[in-house]
């Protein structure tokens, strides 16, 4: 389940740009990650076992959490310098885990945007700073259809990265 800032914790808000998803977006994630089940690849199989709207093409979950870091991805060093503002920290050292909660589906012709805010964790024992990036990826109807939670790590002050 996606976190929430602690009580007391400055969060910095962002809202990304819209982007429309075309049925081409949704089967070349499929085809790219290898997703050949017949959810995703067979309208025969789509149309006969599916029921209500997914009985269209619909984008897997995975898709929508990627589609949504891509559309935070222009401006995220913008977001992390604001929450990282008078904060000592040392080199950026990755994305360490994801937490999601998909709710609604997503289809060709949706416009989507994200919705979020990122806060500091507590610093850990070994001098890392912990930063979570909350996503809510949004539809034009107003419904989020992921939730999800982005933790990046930096690495103690003074670290060295390996060339």
């Amino acid at each position: 389940m996606p976190t929430e800032a602690p009580a007391g914790v400055r969060s910095v808000p962002f809202r990304t740009h819209n982007r429309t998803i075309t049925e081409s977006d949704i089967v070349t994630f499929v085809n790219v990650v290898g997703l050949h089940e017949p959810f995703f690849i067979d309208m025969e199989y789509i149309r006969n076992n599916m029921s209500g709207k997914h009985r269209n093409r619909f984008a897997p979950g995975p898709m929508i959490i990627s589609v949504g870091m891509g559309l935070l991805a222009p401006t995220v060093a913008g977001v992390i310098d604001q929450v990282l503002e008078g904060r000592e920290h040392g080199p950026f050292g990755g994305m360490t885990g994801v937490q999601a909660r998909v709710k609604g589906a997503l289809f060709p012709d949706d416009t989507i945007h994200v919705e979020g805010e990122a806060w500091l964790r507590p610093p850990t024992s070994r001098g890392y700073t912990l930063m979570d990036l909350r996503h809510r990826v949004v539809n034009q109807h107003g419904e989020v259809l992921v939730d999800f939670t982005e933790t990046i790590t930096f690495l103690p002050t003074g670290a060295v990265e390996s060339e």
